[in-house]
């Protein structure tokens, strides 16, 4: 039975990368259990056609990002699943053209800048999933919004130097990907520059595709980044505009624009003209002619339901955020920290 509510729970996780992804497995392990390798899509991913792609990733995994090699290994541990099943549903995107990870951002630059993202996905993880407080024994502490089963680093995020991250699916076609495009999203977590992080994305550009918004404390850029099937486009935002699931700037690609994501962007695109209609207002959006922005529908045609829908506000000396988990009311999680 599917959860109407919406908790988001709240994990606080240390010690080595082995440690804290044992702890996101086990605080996802009954979800997975009873949803998702159930489901079809884990079929589809886990399948034994895959076995050769999902070596070569992890190979190279272990190789560029120990840390989160190991951080793998963790989760699989704690959800009591195979490794290599749990490593080829962190590479879906990467497999996979069309997977149900969707999303919308809003991007507003100015002195503080505003950040504000719809994180859309499978709808049986409705209530389940958790932001993973997270302060690793060898890298940079970071909090990140996850879902069982998969790692921190592809939803929305902010890090102890300041560094916000939210993150769209792009359906980029034509992928032959020797690095997962999640585990990169999980490496730009660990970068305490917004340049460092850039790099880690632009030298590693051949995955499966995403979009990342990228802002830091104190530094005046609002960064739109498109990656993958060996392409990489970086621009900087100057005017409040929208990104759903289809890459906008990235150059000589072929993809996939599903209706969801082309109504979104066009309804989107619309309503950030529109000064007097705030950024959680056009995330909360069920109004325009065609398919919402916001998505509780069950029959969504691309299987995902908005989950999550968080705000961040970047100034000069901090990160205000708020998370939500229904479609109106007061956030459920919110706070402020300040960057030194």
């Amino acid at each position: 039975m599917l959860n109407t509510a919406n908790p988001i729970h709240w994990l606080k996780a240390n010690g080595s990368s082995f440690d804290i992804g044992s702890q996101m497995g086990q605080q996802g392990r009954e979800a997975v259990h009873t949803h998702l390798i159930e489901s079809e899509i884990w079929a589809t991913i886990t399948s034994d056609c895959h076995a050769e792609q999902v070596t070569r990733l992890l190979e190279n995994v272990n190789t560029l990002f120990p840390d989160i090699f190991e951080e793998l290994l963790g989760l699989a541990d704690g959800l009591q699943l195979p490794f290599t099943d749990v490593a080829a549903w962190n590479f879906r995107g990467d497999i996979k053209t069309s997977v149900p990870d969707g999303c919308t951002t809003i991007q507003a630059p100015g002195p503080d800048i505003k950040l504000s993202h719809n994180e859309d996905g499978l709808p049986f993880f409705r209530g389940h999933c958790f932001i993973l407080d997270a302060q690793p024994a060898a890298t940079v502490g970071f909090r990140a919004f996850c879902y069982p089963g998969s790692l921190a680093g592809h939803t929305f995020g902010w890090n102890d130097a300041g560094l916000v991250q939210t993150v769209n699916n792009l359906r980029l076609q034509d992928v032959d990907a020797a690095v997962g495009r999640m585990v990169l999203g999980r490496a730009v977590l660990n970068s305490t520059t917004l340049d460092g992080a850039i790099e880690v994305l632009s030298a590693n550009r051949n995955s499966g595709g995403f979009h990342m918004t990228l802002a830091q404390v104190g530094n005046p850029k609002l960064m739109s980044i498109e990656y993958g099937a060996g392409k990489f486009s970086a621009i900087e935002i100057t005017d409040r505009t929208a990104h759903s699931n289809h890459a906008l700037h990235l150059q000589d690609v072929t993809q996939i624009v599903t209706q969801s994501s082309g109504d979104r962007q066009a309804r989107c695109d619309h309503l950030v003209r529109e000064d007097i209609v705030g950024d959680l207002e056009i995330l909360r959006d069920n109004k325009g002619p065609r398919l919402p922005v916001r998505r509780d529908d069950p029959q969504d045609p691309d299987n995902e339901n908005t989950l999550a829908t968080c705000v961040f506000n970047v100034s000069n000396t901090g990160v205000e955020w708020r998370i939500y988990g229904e479609k109106d009311g007061q956030p459920e999680h919110e706070g402020q920290s300040e960057t030194s």
